[in-house]
């Protein structure tokens, strides 16, 4: 029997675009089956409640910590950034979770050098920086991610994983899974997951990213689904009466 995967999304309304590519390329791929759960600022009210802070490059750099809250502090859920795109069947992915740990992420040493990106947010640098953006999360051993926890944490606490008891209940999953476009080394073939850290390809500033033609074939993709569902829609349109 196969475990529903929940799959946590953040969401920025600057980049919707990103959102729903991200949870297509994972639809599309999977073998398994998945429930997304959008990390929304405004289906969260009474949950967020902090300050933006000039830190705060997105709209879900804080509230991505919610995911075990909402998920009842019971089972698995993966986190990720909206401006991915899934390669691979995310089955392979899920399958890696061990039960050991708290969380598991590709532990990058990102050091970045441009002091912004997207829409001019400023760039910051610190230890552990993108290890958050894609997350496996063991919700039992979470429990110290509380609304109240989240709210009162600064930015560092949490993207640094203050609320665990140490780096050794972090585990480690392959970097082709959180691959950060023109930083990470590696062929596209070899890739899982692409994530472009300074600005999803939907923006005019980035479509030309390295890259990006993977972003805009998805969306593409997207698209032609789309119609093709309206076209079927039309076809066999009934009349209704009330």
């Amino acid at each position: 029997m196969h475990e529903l995967v929940r799959i946590a999304i953040g969401v920025d309304y600057r980049e919707v675009p990103g959102y729903h590519a991200a949870s297509h390329s994972i639809l599309r791929r999977s073998s398994i089956p998945v429930s997304f759960i959008p990390i929304a600022l405004n289906n969260l009210e009474g949950l967020m409640w902090r300050q933006r802070s000039s830190t705060q490059s997105t709209e879900f750099s804080f509230s991505r910590f919610l995911a075990p809250y909402l998920c009842g502090y019971k089972g698995w859920v993966l986190f990720i950034d909206s401006d991915v795109i899934v390669l691979e069947d995310i089955a392979k992915l899920w399958a890696l979770r061990d039960d050991k740990y708290a969380v598991m992420c590709v532990k990058h040493d990102h050091n970045p050098t441009n002091a912004t990106k997207f829409l001019g947010e400023k760039q910051t640098q610190y230890e552990k920086k993108n290890w958050s953006s894609v997350m496996l999360m063991n919700c039992e051993k979470c429990t110290a991610l509380t609304p109240e926890y989240i709210n009162a944490a600064t930015g560092l606490e949490l993207h640094r994983f203050h609320w665990l008891e140490g780096d050794h209940e972090i585990g480690e999953i392959p970097a082709n899974w959180n691959h950060l476009v023109g930083y990470s080394e590696g062929e596209l073939k070899d890739q899982s997951l692409l994530h472009w850290t300074e600005g999803t390809p939907c923006w005019d500033d980035c479509k030309d990213a390295k890259w990006s033609g993977v972003f805009h074939d998805e969306v593409e993709n997207m698209n032609t689904a789309i119609n093709k569902s309206l076209e079927a829609c039309d076809e066999k349109a009934i009349e209704v009466v009330v």
